[in-house]
């Protein structure tokens, strides 16, 4: 009984000290909470390995000005948890204000995220971020294909350079 007890403190760590990495826009704590052979997915990253997750995290919070994050812990379980998370801020390409509700399901090995899977309303996301355009074609592989095509290339010149 005691050893679950602190499983779930230590998960707890972990997953407590990711999202307040987040709120504080610390890309580099929140990178150090991933294994070095971790995965990512969400709609815009969709096959992230290794470096490139917290590479990834790094990117957004250096780039991000205004993020302000609120979290709820859902579920927890000694191996997983399941975050739901609300990012507000502006989206640099066009300068709209964005609302994103995510939902985050993290493996969790040891003292480090394994897997990360961020499921969200991409059609919702875009028409915020790129207004009548996304209303358009928010619900078109064309859109999300762009979109990821250009996060790629983003996280991949930011890579090169850090």
């Amino acid at each position: 009984k005691e050893s679950l007890r602190a499983k779930r403190c230590h998960l707890d760590s972990v997953v407590i000290r990711f999202y307040e990495a987040f709120r504080a826009k610390d890309g580099n704590a929140m990178a150090r909470c991933y294994g070095p052979e971790a995965t990512f997915s969400d709609p815009v990253f969709p096959q992230l390995k290794g470096p490139e997750v917290g590479g990834m995290w790094k990117m957004l919070c250096n780039r991000s000005q205004d993020i302000k994050i609120d979290y709820h812990v859902k579920k927890l379980t000694p191996e997983n948890a399941i975050v739901e998370w609300n990012a507000y801020y502006t989206f640099s390409k066009t300068g709209r204000k964005v609302h994103n509700r995510v939902s985050s399901h993290l493996q969790i090995k040891g003292d480090h995220v394994i897997s990360h899977i961020d499921t969200f309303d991409f059609y919702a996301w875009s028409r915020q971020a790129f207004g009548l355009l996304g209303v358009i074609l928010g619900r078109t592989r064309f859109l999300k294909n762009k979109v990821r095509k250009e996060a790629a290339n983003s996280l991949h010149q930011f890579l090169a350079k850090h």
